[in-house]
């Protein structure tokens, strides 16, 4: 499936969910380079939240730039395959290798400010993360490998951990929050 396709699809959870749906449909639709960096207004990204198999915990790395907790994830690169690109970004991110979706679809679909900052020696402007996020699993005894260039140290928390240890308030308002209870209305659902 076509990825604008694939977030067309989408169904949207809250109103948060709808607008950037929206946004992000209008932009992919209007611009040929969307799936890539060369867009430098704004571009896809795929994020993962990565549980346990006991599906009771959530894997995070302490990301270089956001100075901040947070998820796993990476740019689209031109790769239409999200979750292809969820599952490589994971991986590379964290070392693990055996990870595995625990849904085809998309998860969570979110706008996303990214600050003007520094990478690989260079200026990056302010620009938009067009994001989609996928639900993953993997084993919380495989051994973790930080990724140095882009992340201090991983680490396995608790959902309410996972609520407070990133320092960026929005993400944890709007998005982890989110993601919280939509994992666990999945689990008393038996969707996980």
């Amino acid at each position: 499936m076509h990825y604008i396709d694939e977030i067309k699809r989408y169904i949207p959870e809250n109103e948060q969910e709808k607008l950037d749906q929206q946004l992000i449909l209008d932009y992919l639709t209007q611009h040929d380079n969307g799936l890539t960096r060369e867009n430098v207004v704004a571009h896809l990204t795929i994020s993962s939240w990565i549980l346990n198999q006991a599906h009771d915990r959530v894997l995070l790395a302490y990301h270089n730039i956001y100075n901040s907790w947070s998820w796993t994830g990476g740019h689209a690169d031109g790769d239409g395959n999200l979750l292809n690109v969820a599952i490589k970004e994971a991986k590379e991110e964290t070392g693990l290798q055996n990870i595995r979706p625990l849904s085809q679809e998309i998860f969570s679909i979110e706008s996303l400010c990214v600050n003007g900052h520094i990478k690989r020696g260079r200026y990056v402007s302010s620009h938009l993360h067009l994001n989609v996020t996928f639900l993953l699993e993997a084993n919380d005894e495989e051994p973790l490998i930080v990724k140095e260039d882009e992340n201090k140290k991983l680490s396995w928390f608790t959902f309410e951990e996972a609520l407070q240890a990133p320092s960026e308030e929005w993400m944890v308002e709007f998005i982890y929050q989110k993601l919280t209870h939509k994992v666990l209305a999945w689990k008393a659902l038996g969707k996980i």
